[in-house]
């Protein structure tokens, strides 16, 4: 029996529940309720005063689900928690993680300072959009990769003949670890971006007859996923799927993928929950994961061999 606890918010309520289940344990129970104006309120509803008390709840939209991370947070260090881990699967609002243009927000720094001035003593979070987000935390930072948990289902899959492929030059690296890992030829979309309309100008590396993975840590509208795809195919690829650990999935992106006709499939995981299925997407789940993550934490033990992707 594990002498810490773990609580969710209502973003994760389905993840949170099965890493409880991998660790053989009950989520803490906790009331959340939203007041008729939209206003959140949270309750502990056992002692936790001393406790190592882990919060499991994604940050993708609605706003209210930081906020609600925010106030169990806030709740838990009011309660006496000895200490507070959030954990994170998916970091929202961490694309905006520089001032690129004149009078902007850096809104990933924000949410970190929200997060440290609410009382987290830690954080675990999953595939940053942008590693150097760990360093707008003044407390510690374990950042995880689900690559492992995507590597173990595409290594189920006849992968002859096939290439990785990266939508864009921000994702080579990520993409070559694949590649190197499914031991198979890594290839590059090259695109260029016009008031968010995305444009695939070229492929790099020789995509004629063979099977593509294209891998990606965010799929939200689909736009570049759905163009990349159509360009490894009008390159002559022949069977094309794809891999994302964080399916935001906005508006009609899943009509997106499903109408272009030439995508097999799009594995993605949990971290954020799915609001549709679709035949187009498989969802493989970072529980396992996540409950190792916790429990090395809690007794103070090295998480680096989950830091299992290959560069």
């Amino acid at each position: 029996m594990f002498d810490f606890r773990v609580v969710s918010g209502r973003a994760s309520k389905v993840l949170a529940q099965k890493v409880a289940d991998k660790l053989e344990m009950e989520l803490s129970p906790v009331s959340l309720k939203n007041f008729s104006d939209g206003e959140i309120w949270a309750k502990y509803e056992e002692n936790v005063r001393g406790e190592d008390l882990f919060i499991i709840q994604a940050t993708n939209a609605p706003a209210d689900n930081l906020l609600e991370l925010l106030i169990l947070i806030d709740a838990a260090k009011r309660a006496s928690a000895r200490r507070v881990t959030a954990v994170i699967p998916y970091f929202g609002y961490a694309r905006q993680d520089r001032k690129d243009q004149p009078r902007v927000s850096i809104t990933a720094k924000l949410v970190a300072n929200l997060i440290t001035r609410a009382g987290a003593d830690r954080v675990i979070s999953i595939d940053l959009h942008s590693a150097q987000i760990q360093g707008y935390f003044d407390i510690p930072f374990d950042h995880l990769y689900a690559s492992p948990v995507i590597l173990k289902r595409l290594l189920q899959i006849d992968i002859t003949n096939t290439s990785v492929c990266s939508p864009d030059v921000g994702g080579v690296k990520t993409a070559r670890s694949y590649a190197k890992k499914l031991g198979t030829e890594l290839v590059l979309a090259h695109k260029i971006r016009d008031d968010n309309k995305v444009e695939i100008m070229k492929v790099i590396g020789n995509v004629a007859g063979r099977n593509i993975i294209i891998v990606d840590d965010i799929v939200d509208t689909a736009s570049s996923f759905v163009e990349c795809a159509k360009t490894l195919k009008e390159a002559g690829a022949n069977r094309i799927m794809g891999a994302c650990v964080h399916p935001v999935l906005s508006n009609n992106a899943i009509k997106k993928i499903e109408n272009c006709g030439i995508v097999d499939k799009l594995i993605v995981t949990d971290t954020i929950p799915l609001k549709n299925s679709s035949p187009v997407l498989e969802e493989v789940s970072i529980s396992e994961l996540l409950a190792e993550a916790i429990v090395r934490t809690h007794n103070n033990s090295s998480i680096s061999c989950l830091f299992d992707i290959i560069r």
